[in-house]
Parts: C-alpha cells; sequence; structure tokens
C-alpha cells in the first residue's frame, strides 16, 4: 500500500480508535494517518483512516451520514451506558411491551438535542470527559444538535433485549440515545452491542479485518 490512500478498517471489540490507527501505522509504515470519526473501545465497525495528503479530506468524510447497528438492553443501566462499567440500576420490565418501544420511536427522529454521556472523548475545559469520570469528577455537560434520520427495531425476540438500525449525522451518539430512550420508557438501559456498517458511500464489508492486513503487508514484504 502507497501512501495519500484512504483505507477501511473494522475496528476489532476492545480495541480504541487510537490502538488500530497505531497498529495500521506500523504496518503501513507511513508517517502521517488519521482517523474520521471514534468508535469506543466496545464498538465494532467501519473506521476511515487518511494517509499522507488524504488526511486533508477527514473533515468530510466526519461529516457524512452513519449507519449503525445494534443491541439495547431495557431495565438496566451502567454509568457508561455500555458494558464499559458495572450495572448501577435495575428495573422491572414486565410491564412493558415492544409496541411501547415502537410508539415512542417517533420522539427520537429528526433534528434533537442530544446530551453526550459523560464516558466520552468531548472535551470540557480541555480535558475529555471520560477522564473526569473515571476520577469521579462531576461536570455539566451542553447538550448539542443531531440528527436521526432512521431508527428501526430489527428484531424483539429476546425482548426486553432490542436489536435496531439508526442513520445519524455527525456528532451523535449511541449510548445518548440508548439512555434517553430507557428514560423515556421509565426502565433505564444500556448498550448491549453496537456495530458501525456505513459512513457515507463507504461500508464495512469492503473494509479490512487487521489480521487479512496483516497477512496482506507481510506478502507485500516477500515480494509476493
Amino acid at each position: 500500500m502507497e501512501q495519500n490512500q484512504v483505507i477501511l478498517i473494522d475496528k476489532p471489540y476492545g480495541w480504541t480508535s487510537f490502538q488500530a490507527l497505531k497498529k495500521v501505522k506500523y504496518l503501513l509504515k507511513v508517517t502521517k494517518i488519521g482517523h474520521a470519526g471514534t468508535l469506543d473501545p466496545l464498538a465494532t465497525g467501519l473506521l476511515i483512516l487518511c494517509t499522507g495528503k488524504k488526511t486533508k479530506e477527514i473533515p468530510f468524510y466526519q461529516a457524512q451520514e452513519k449507519e449503525y447497528t445494534g443491541t439495547l438492553v431495557l431495565g438496566k443501566t451502567t454509568p457508561s451506558v455500555d458494558l464499559e462499567t458495572n450495572f448501577d440500576s435495575e428495573t422491572d420490565t414486565s410491564h412493558l411491551k415492544i409496541e411501547d418501544v415502537i410508539d415512542i420511536l417517533p420522539e427520537f427522529l429528526g433534528e434533537i438535542q442530544q446530551t453526550p454521556p459523560i464516558y466520552s472523548a468531548v472535551k470540557k475545559d480541555g480535558r475529555r470527559l471520560y477522564e473526569l469520570a473515571r476520577k469521579g469528577e462531576s461536570t455539566e455537560i451542553c447538550p448539542k444538535k443531531v440528527h436521526i434520520y432512521k431508527l428501526e427495531i430489527t428484531s424483539s425476540k429476546n425482548f426486553p433485549e432490542i436489536e435496531f438500525r439508526v442513520l445519524c449525522s455527525k456528532g451523535t451518539y449511541i449510548r445518548s440515545l440508548v439512555r434517553d430512550i430507557g428514560e423515556k420508557l421509565g426502565t433505564g438501559a444500556y448498550l448491549k452491542s453496537l456495530c458501525r456498517t456505513r459512513i457515507g458511500e463507504f461500508r464495512l464489508e469492503n473494509a479490512w479485518k487487521i489480521p487479512d492486513l496483516e497477512a496482506h503487508c507481510r506478502k507485500i514484504k516477500k515480494g509476493e
């Protein structure tokens, strides 16, 4: 692979976006590289990396519509709204039906005000929110406008576990969306799994898995 490339990576579960970037930088032996949108460590899926002169295009890719699939669970919460932290509350969901969830989804469509989760990379006074959260420091987080273009349930066979798909704008936090849905239903909720499947016209199925990229780079090094 040469410099000045757009590289699609399927970020592994448990890796930070920076870890994925650092790995690719090492494999490709490039000096300049950046990514177009962070994924949480416990999320998987499409990460766009740009090398060389292509790093100038990062803002363009960041601004593109995003597509995610995920699983939320009603009735339990965690401080991080995912499984990075331990459960801190549990609420009975026996009174709920999937129709109750479907009925409130339209409230989250279109332009909405969304407050980022405390465990996020958003900066406040020069510090990442997750740094404050891990130290037990509280801070006021300002809501911001995001756009949810589509939000649909794809499976509820294990209710109150719900599989969903969402199309959204830059800056949308799916954990915040899950948190707000749980609060609206009065039961709380957490994000069990999340995968970014598309950014603009770039799709996950065209992305490199790290082991495949490693094997590809070995072949190139051997001149195969």
